[in-house]
């Protein structure tokens, strides 16, 4: 694990607290919310001003990404968010709608564009080799990240009120500006002579670009090209959907979370919830310690996430049946091992694209999963007035398991076809080279004869010996 070194680790470890004030935010911020709008419709209108400004961030983070460092990109993304939250925090007993609008706004873009650049730095910081276990290490800090924030929100409000909440967030993000103007990660390659060497495991597809139109190059090579260019770009945007698809069904199991809280251990659900998380923070953090002792986990691609995906759905449906404790646990920890091998397999494929187009990805990326959470958390609220919670995570995850089970069979069956294209490329060689052989032996044969009857000096310069 050479490339995942200490330096890597320390930025690790500043942005797991800026993540965990973020977590705690979430639950302060939708409360603050309520306080400021006095009504569900205002703190549901407050949170889709969020997640509308992630997704017009992911939109315009290729395009910004391409303009500045990723290193900077990050700096300034914390520090703005720093910044909104520090004016909450001074305003938190008599913030108007419109600050609190704002920094809301400044909130989910940072966060989009931040996770962007990170993610898609990561094989610069720590090589094309290490970048899984490098995710791992990410999916892992995040995750007790996201237990911590969300278990000590309710203690952290109750005693310091939503300014000492806001305060800490505000601090989190500074820290995590800090280290990363400390550490100086290096974040970006040379751009003009970013080549195959970036690409890891797809590198037999991308240095082919730089041939068509060279002196060696010719139609058919260039034919072959455009269809694996075409065949590369299919199964990243089918990847891309998935994640979408699994982010709206996401949405469906943790807004039903409480509910189910409430139905099994109505004298104090918290502790149920408090629980499932935990559970489900262990099973990443098993997923990383099995994921990183596999030497091919770089190449990994579209089967490994649509498994992990049917898995996941499987698992968080199987926790919503009313299981005794023991099998909820069991289920928990299932369904976390399933996500955090979703999430590195997944960041992984995308991080094996080349550096320039790996911002527009994770953009893309980050705009489909900011929608898809949106859309699912939308619908699945409404759902769950006339549903069953069971229904509604059994309905939205059986979707993502049937968008998984095509993204499965498209894959077999673009190996399937690329397979017969090689066999055929490999037929037509021997073929030509059978062809070439026979046609140098009739030359040969001609050839003696010029020469027997002309007296030509090429025959004689393929006789054996001086």
């Amino acid at each position: 694990m050479t490339g995942v070194d200490r330096r890597f680790r320390s930025l690790v470890v500043a942005h797991a607290v800026s993540a965990y004030g973020t977590y705690l935010n979430l639950i302060a911020l939708s409360l603050f919310s309520y306080e400021v709008t006095g009504s569900a419709l205002g703190v549901g209108a407050v949170m889709a001003v969020r997640l509308l400004s992630g997704v017009t961030a992911g939109l315009a983070a290729g395009a910004v990404t391409a303009r500045l460092t990723r290193r900077t990109l990050m700096v300034v993304t914390d520090l703005a968010q720093t910044l909104a939250m520090v004016v909450l925090a001074l305003w938190a007993s008599r913030t108007p709608l419109w600050v609190l609008l704002g920094a809301v706004v400044v909130l989910g873009a940072g966060n989009t564009f931040f996770n962007v650049a990170l993610r898609s730095a990561v094989p610069v910081m720590v090589g094309q080799d290490d970048r899984a276990r490098a995710n791992g290490v990410l999916v892992t800090a995040r995750s007790v990240a996201t237990v911590l924030g969300f278990a000590s929100a309710a203690p952290v409000i109750s005693l310091g009120g939503f300014g000492v909440a806001f305060g800490v967030n505000a601090a989190s993000f500074a820290v995590s500006a800090a280290a990363v103007l400390v550490l100086r990660p290096r974040t970006d390659t040379d751009r003009d002579t970013d080549r195959d060497g970036d690409t890891g495991g797809d590198a037999v597809s991308y240095p082919g670009a730089a041939e068509v139109g060279g002196e060696g190059s010719s139609p058919g090579r260039g034919g072959r090209l455009r269809r694996r260019v075409a065949g590369l770009a299919g199964p990243l945007l089918g990847l891309i959907a998935l994640r979408g698809l699994d982010a709206l069904a996401s949405a469906s199991h943790n807004v039903a979370l409480p509910l189910a809280a409430h139905a099994a251990e109505p004298s104090d659900p918290a502790v149920f919830m408090a629980r499932f998380w935990a559970a489900w923070a262990v099973g990443t953090l098993l997923a990383h310690q099995v994921l990183k002792r596999r030497s091919h986990g770089t190449s990994w691609g579209e089967r490994a996430f649509a498994v992990g995906t049917c898995a996941m759905s499987l698992c968080f449906v199987a926790a919503f049946t009313g299981p005794p404790a023991p099998a909820l646990i069991a289920a928990a920890v299932a369904a976390g091992f399933a996500d955090g091998w979703t999430e590195i397999v997944y960041t992984s494929r995308l991080q094996a694209a080349p550096d320039r187009q790996r911002g527009r990805l994770f953009g893309l990326s980050a705009t489909a999963e900011q929608s898809g959470f949106a859309l699912g958390t939308i619908a699945a609220a409404a759902a769950l007035e006339a549903l069953p919670a069971l229904a509604v995570v059994g309905v939205f995850h059986g979707a993502a398991a049937c968008g998984a089970l095509v993204l499965l069979l498209l894959t077999v069956r673009r190996r399937d076809a690329r397979s017969a294209e090689d066999r055929s490329d490999r037929s037509s060689t021997g073929g030509a080279d059978r062809s070439s052989a026979a046609g140098e032996d009739r030359s040969s044969t001609g050839g003696d004869k010029g020469e027997d009857t002309h007296g030509t000096s090429t025959g004689a310069s393929r006789l054996p010996g001086p």
